[in-house]
């Protein structure tokens, strides 16, 4: 069951709207009157310093804080329109539309074709040549077929950390999300492997929407078109990344661009 926006047309909607979202770990309120439209194909880079909020405003939007004790919700966030916080979303549809990428690559103890063949599997989307011909296009998606075309029944645990990475996300790509969530996808990777990172960023956007986590404000400004800043769990500014590093409207978010705190 869809649940939309009174009055919408899907064809003019914003991918991710968020309304008045509020977030309490228990008695303490992570998050404060959150509300921002996210375009579709699209990076959308949050900053702040840590504990601000930008992770679990990330997480709300595959509602992975529901595994979280004693957490509670009070606002709406709409994908292409549907509340995903409607009783009667399926949750495990949504989180395969919405896929996440974590800070630290986490490939299962796996080979690498099993890696991206798992939740095909799993799900009972795809087998047989299919499955192989899935498995193919994810790897080509994220441009590791050609490099471990050969090696497909190596385990995934032997590649390079920005190999783990890749194969993270190919796994969401065979899934057919639509949303990919990166929390800090880039912190423990080298200035090269970044790089390549980015510039995969880059690419996936043009058939993904993207919302991005990173402390790292030279990559916020190099990989996303729109940026919010977040601070003490408040959206304090939300535009277009060339406008919230050239010219914020307020002075909390200048003095953080700047390094007066953070």
């Amino acid at each position: 069951m869809i649940i939309l926006r009174d009055g919408l047309d899907k064809r003019t909607m914003h991918k991710i709207e968020i309304r008045n979202l509020n977030l309490f770990y228990g008695k303490f309120q992570a998050l404060m009157d959150v509300s921002m439209n996210l375009k579709p194909n699209t990076i959308t880079a949050m900053i702040g310093s840590s504990g601000c909020g930008k992770s679990t405003l990330l997480r709300c939007i595959n509602r992975m804080n529901d595994l979280i004790e004693d957490v509670s919700v009070k606002g709406s966030v709409f994908i292409d329109g549907e509340d995903i916080y409607h009783t009667y979303v399926d949750l495990v549809k949504m989180r395969r539309k919405v896929g996440m990428v974590f800070q630290r690559p986490n490939p299962f103890p796996l080979s690498i074709f099993e890696n991206v063949a798992f939740g095909l599997k799993i799900h009972h989307l795809a087998k047989g040549k299919a499955l192989e011909s899935r498995v193919e296009e994810s790897l080509k998606a994220v441009l590791l077929w050609e490099e471990l075309k050969d090696r497909l029944n190596a385990s995934a645990l032997d590649l390079s950390l920005e190999q783990k990475q890749r194969l993270c996300i190919a796994r969401l790509i065979a899934l057919k999300s639509e949303v990919l969530l990166m929390d800090e996808p880039c912190s423990a990777l080298d200035p090269i492997a970044t790089q390549r990172i980015e510039e995969l960023m880059a690419e996936l956007k043009k058939n993904y929407t993207i919302v991005i986590v990173t402390h790292n404000m030279q990559q916020a400004a190099r990989v996303s078109q729109e940026t919010g800043f977040m601070l003490l769990g408040e959206l304090v500014e939300f535009g277009l990344t060339t406008d919230i590093f050239t010219h914020p409207r307020d002075k909390r978010t200048e003095d953080y661009i700047t390094g007066r705190f953070g």
